[in-house]
């Protein structure tokens, strides 16, 4: 790479940060983590997002997004990307999937992406009406793998202490039917020997496929490292080939394979997660945290006390509290987090409330801290997209409330009784004998090409909504 190349590009990204903190300085850029694990229903959300600003802004459809609803949004649309070495989010592939006669999910996130929208809209308040009669806010936002997402907390983590957290899960009863081949591997293996690269290799290998097996088989968070599921650039690179050792009392002696191992962990939060970090978590002014509780609940009582740490520890890593005018632009924090459990239609109406007082149960004492430290905070059920219909059938002289849809891998459109979810954390000797049993949908058709949601317009004036008074 040519010098003069080099310059350009650097100078390039410093016009880019200069014309992002003008427009912070001005409260005319908004940019919003959109936090989740994998399945949460990220890239959906972003992709419903932009559908509903750009041509479904009507007071019918988000009637409780105040800017639509006394009419003054005027237009919203997508603006080119500045950031010309980040992927652009592929909304019109993604709006397809949903779109498409026979609707489908989009793809997973394997990659960064990100877009901005520009909302055009009338002030009806502030200084900003005496000077023009329309302003435009631009809210940034980036879509990522929810696995990386759960290697942030390793940035506090010594390989030691690492290797304990993960060693922890993975001997848990819910998943042993799953690990104890490789808790016997590990056993045997000698990490006070030489290094021997096949042996390495091989255990790496062996570990990768039980975190890709846990993956496919449950709703367990703590898949770390996460690149080991989606390597990018970094496949067959040694920096992803660790795993954990449960003998703790050694020493590291030079040349040993747990030297190797840790020396591998080190540089993979130096190299791997450290970037990622300070480039895209570190300058937030707002927080959606999309949580997959129907998930969690399918999976068990082991499960769902696990989302709740990872939930805890990923939060951890992020900026919170109030940031004055400087703060915003030099040091930004999030001052908003809404925290909300997606994919709620797949349980009966009447039984929605119930996961906002799970999820609130679940996060009380972060939710508390946050509120504490100046943060504004609110718990919600939410579906970005649609999957179900609420449906009404009489039993035996009984109303029961069901939902209507079309279950993933089936042809046809079901009726269906869902379970009823807890409205609080249950311990594992409370937990129903046949656990629970929620249905996966697909997304439900688009009637004229328009997306039904719930409580998207009140996930977004929560958000935004202040700053486009």
């Amino acid at each position: 790479m040519s010098l003069r190349f080099t310059t350009q590009k650097t100078l390039e990204k410093l016009q880019q940060k200069a014309q992002k903190t003008i427009q912070r300085s001005l409260d005319q850029h908004i940019k919003l983590a959109v936090t989740g694990f994998s399945g949460s229903g990220k890239t959906a959300l972003i992709t419903a997002l932009v559908k509903h600003l750009t041509t479904q802004a009507n007071s019918q459809n988000l009637p409780f997004f105040d800017v639509v609803r006394d009419h003054r949004l005027i237009a919203c649309k997508l603006v080119p990307q500045k950031a010309l070495d980040i992927p652009t989010f592929d909304y019109h592939s993604a709006a397809a999937c949903l779109l498409a006669e026979d609707p489908r999910w989009p793809p997973s996130t394997e990659r960064i992406n990100t877009l901005t929208l520009a909302l055009k809209f009338r002030s009806r308040s502030g200084i900003r009406q005496h000077f023009s009669d329309d302003h435009t806010i631009y809210l940034e936002l980036i879509d990522y793998p929810g696995e990386w997402l759960m290697d942030l907390p390793m940035l506090n983590m010594n390989f030691e202490q690492w290797s304990r957290s993960q060693l922890d899960v993975l001997s848990q009863s819910a998943y042993s039917q799953y690990s104890e081949p490789l808790l016997a591997q590990l056993d045997k293996f000698d990490a006070t020997a030489q290094v021997d690269s096949s042996a390495l290799n091989m255990l790496s290998e062996s570990y990768c496929t039980l975190l890709k097996t846990l993956k496919r088989e449950t709703k367990v968070a703590k898949l770390q490292p996460g690149r080991m599921l989606i390597p990018g650039d970094l496949a067959g690179a040694p920096i992803i080939q660790f795993f954990p050792l449960p003998n703790h009392d050694l020493v590291e002696k030079a040349g040993t394979q747990y030297e190797q191992l840790a020396q591998r962990f080190e540089a993979y939060k130096k190299q791997v997660i450290e970037p990622f970090y300070k480039e895209y978590f570190c300058a937030f002014d707002r927080q959606l945290v999309l949580v997959d509780l129907i998930g969690a609940l399918n999976d068990g009582p082991a499960t769902l006390v696990q989302t709740q740490q990872a939930l805890r520890e990923t939060m951890g890593m992020f900026k919170h509290g109030k940031s004055g005018v400087l703060q915003r632009l030099f040091r930004p924090k999030i001052d908003k987090v809404l925290f909300a459990a997606n994919k709620c239609d797949a349980v009966a109406i009447t039984e929605q409330d119930n996961l906002t007082r799970l999820l609130h149960e679940l996060l009380c004492e972060h939710e508390n801290e946050l509120k504490f430290a100046g943060v504004e905070v609110d718990t919600m059920t939410i579906s970005s997209v649609k999957s179900c219909q609420h449906k009404q059938v009489q039993d035996q002289g009984k109303t029961l409330n069901c939902v209507y849809g079309k279950p993933l891998n089936e042809s046809q459109f079901i009726t269906f009784l869902p379970p009823e979810p807890p409205d609080h954390v249950l311990s594992s000797s409370n937990w129903p004998d046949q656990g629970f049993e929620f249905l996966s949908f697909y997304p439900m058709p688009a009637y004229q090409g328009q997306l039904e949601h719930i409580r998207l317009d009140h996930t977004l004036q929560f958000l935004i909504g202040d700053k486009l008074r």
